[in-house]
């Protein structure tokens, strides 16, 4: 097969490892930056090309796209699509994960266990968003914030005030959650590969922090999830429309609870926490479901 990697640096360790495991099996591979590529969109034949070449012949892509480059990088995967390409997460699905509001209020319909939240968008709703919630403390997060930037533990109502009158006054666009004290500044990355978790860990902030983002200095180690947690971290990739997702969990007093789910999920913490090889599992995973015309929107939306 021909698979194709859309990332911006082949050096980084995740796309590096996708590379290994294509070479491993004897597929053909490459890399491919989203930012340098440019689209002929037409009904006839649609075509993408980078540096004077045409990226036509592909039996799979493997979407690697940052935060930063969302729109333009699903536009690229759309075009992919649009020409037969196999992807295995859907710009539609990206997109809609990406959005952290849109991803919280489709999971709250299928009924998927997540910490209460509120969204404003005015300082005078600040009171009552805050009683909705149950009251501080309070996780404050930045709708466009990545790998737990943008994210405040305000303990006090005070404090919580006077952190989300800060960021409105910003005009920045802000979810306010319930704290789940009970987690103990830790989560639980599932690792989701078509309907089953193949790989979980345990994420755990390091000592005074409550973020438990590996970014921020946390650590790393095998967890055995229960059924429950299984069935949640499924039932949210599946919400979401990802083939291949991480779904982080908060173990709460009334079960799992989903932070969030990434439809990038980075590989070396969890391949070094599991000892697994989830790169290649990917690839497999490529290799029994890829076919021509398999996307299900086929580039729509």
């Amino acid at each position: 097969m021909k698979i194709g990697i859309l990332s911006r640096n082949a050096k980084l360790y995740s796309t590096r490892r996708l590379i290994e495991a294509c070479q491993e099996r004897d597929h053909q591979v490459e890399v491919i930056d989203a930012l340098r590529c440019y689209m002929n969109i037409n009904s006839d034949k649609p075509s993408i090309h980078a540096k004077g070449q045409d990226l036509s012949g592909f039996d799979a892509i493997i979407p690697r796209i940052g935060a930063s480059v969302t729109f333009y990088g699903c536009a690229v995967l759309r075009q992919f699509e649009m020409m037969g390409v196999f992807p295995v997460n859907e710009s539609v699905a990206i997109t809609r994960s990406r959005d952290k509001l849109r991803s919280l209020q489709l999971l709250s319909r299928k009924g998927v266990g997540m910490p209460i939240t509120g969204f404003a968008s005015k300082p005078d709703d600040i009171d009552d968003l805050l009683e909705m919630i149950g009251g501080a403390p309070v996780v404050i997060k930045l709708l466009e914030g990545t790998q737990g930037i943008g994210v405040v533990l305000a303990e006090t109502r005070k404090a919580a005030e006077s952190v989300i009158e800060a960021f409105l006054g910003l005009r920045a666009n802000i979810m306010v959650q319930e704290y789940i004290k009970e987690a103990g500044g830790a989560d639980i990355r599932c690792f989701v590969i078509g309907d089953k978790v193949i790989a979980a860990m345990k994420r755990q902030g390091a000592e005074g922090e409550f973020r438990s983002n590996l970014h921020r200095g946390g650590s790393a180690s095998l967890v055995r999830i229960t059924p429950e947690e299984r069935r949640t971290a499924v039932l949210a990739a599946k919400v979401m429309g990802l083939r291949v997702a991480g779904v982080d969990l908060l173990r709460s007093q009334r079960g799992p609870l989903v932070m969030e789910v990434n439809s990038s999920p980075g590989l070396e913490g969890i391949e070094q926490a599991t000892g697994k090889d989830i790169a290649g599992m990917i690839i497999q995973y490529i290799e029994s479901t890829a076919k021509p015309q398999r996307t299900r929107t086929s580039g729509k939306g």
